[in-house]
Parts: structure tokens; sequence; C-alpha cells
């Protein structure tokens, strides 16, 4: 008996999981728009499942900020005032910048190799002007640097903020050159952070911020 409950627990564990990254996806890459009401019917059609994993998924979404309950009932996606995602760009300048200056400091081989192949990635994606697919491919790059570290603490806040700023960085992905460009500003970026500069990579990473936040805002 304690055996099948342990089994159904950790089916409807990975179901709930499942449901939660699916949602994040969307929501990270602007799928679902920032203001969204989430529709447990709908998403108990759409993952084929019954209401509770759903509203487990939602729960735990809307404990990281991601979503926000409604004035009378259910949740939506969160939406920032521009002055509100100001203020989180800020935050993610210093926390950015740390993780680079850090990965420079403790760059191994494997955490370059880690680095380039995301790189790699984001060329390749940038490419096929998918926006899903890029908006992977940007923050599994952005993740890299974050895993160089060596701090799983620093690792954890800097991809809660990536993915709280998801939707509102989508929008300035309005064609293939968009992405083509976001690629290719890595470079000089990797470029600092691979010259071993602490400095150095600290400031390419508050320049490609700068620039990030400065189209996001024009794009919201």
């Amino acid at each position: 008996m304690k055996e099948d409950q342990a089994t159904s627990q950790n089916v409807r564990g990975s179901t709930v999981g499942r449901i939660e990254a699916e949602l994040l996806e969307d929501i990270s890459a602007g799928i679902i728009a920032p203001g969204t009401r989430l529709d447990e019917v709908k998403l108990t059609e759409r993952f084929g499942v019954s209401r509770t994993p759903v509203r487990e998924a939602l729960t735990r979404l809307t404990a990281q900020g991601i979503l926000v309950p409604r004035e009378k009932r259910g949740v939506r996606v969160a939406e920032y005032t521009r002055e509100e995602l100001a203020q989180m760009f800020e935050y993610m300048h210093e926390i950015e910048a740390a993780c680079a200056r850090i990965a420079s400091q403790r760059l191994t081989l494997l955490s370059r190799a880690e680095i380039e192949a995301a790189q790699a990635a984001c060329v390749a994606t940038a490419e096929t002007g998918v926006l899903l697919d890029y908006m992977r491919a940007n923050e599994a790059f952005h993740l890299t640097i974050y895993r160089a570290t060596g701090n799983p603490y620093m690792a954890e806040i800097a991809t809660e903020f990536r993915r709280r700023t998801g939707p509102f960085r989508a929008k300035k992905f309005a064609t293939k050159e968009d992405m083509i460009a976001s690629a290719r500003s890595h470079e000089n970026l990797i470029r600092h952070i691979f010259s071993e500069d602490s400095r150095a990579a600290s400031e390419g990473m508050r320049a490609h911020m700068t620039a990030s936040f400065m189209q996001t805002l024009a794009a919201n």
C-alpha cells in the first residue's frame, strides 16, 4: 500500500512539474502574455489531467511571482508598470554583473565549453527565426554563466528574475534580425568573461543588460 501511494505521489509530482515547466516556458517566451487569465478547465483539457495537478502547478508559479491572484477568483500572469520593470532590471544588472565577474574568476575548461556550446545554439536558433526556440537558447546561454560562478544560490536568484522578466524581453524579438543581433551581442560578453578580467566581465555584462533593458522598454 505504501509503495502504491509513493508511486502515485511520484507520478503526480512529475505531472505537476511538467505542467509548471510548460506554462513557465510559454509565459517566458511571451506566448501567454502578461495579464492573461489562466483558465483551469482549459488547462486540464490541454494537459489531459484533472484539476488537482493543474492547481498545484498554478500554486507553484504564484509562489514564484510568475502568476498573481485575480481580484475575484483564479490567477493571471503578472504585469508590471514601466517603473516596476525598471526596478527589476536594475536589480538584474547587479546580479548578472556579479555572475559574470565571478564566472570569469572561476572559469574552468568545462564551463568555458558549456558557454561556447550555448552560444553556438543561440546563433543557430536565431537563424531559424523561431521565437520560442531562441528564448530557450538565450536563457540557456545565461544559465551557463550563472552555473560558471559555482554558486548555486546566486544562480537560483538570477534565474528567478530572468524568468519573471521573460514575457517583457520576448517582445523585443519582433523579427529574425532582432534574434540574430541579440545572439551576436553575446560575443563581446564572452570575450570579456574568457579574458578572466573580472572587472571587464562585469562591465561587459552591464553593457549587455543596459542594451537589453532599453530595447525591452521600447517594445513594451
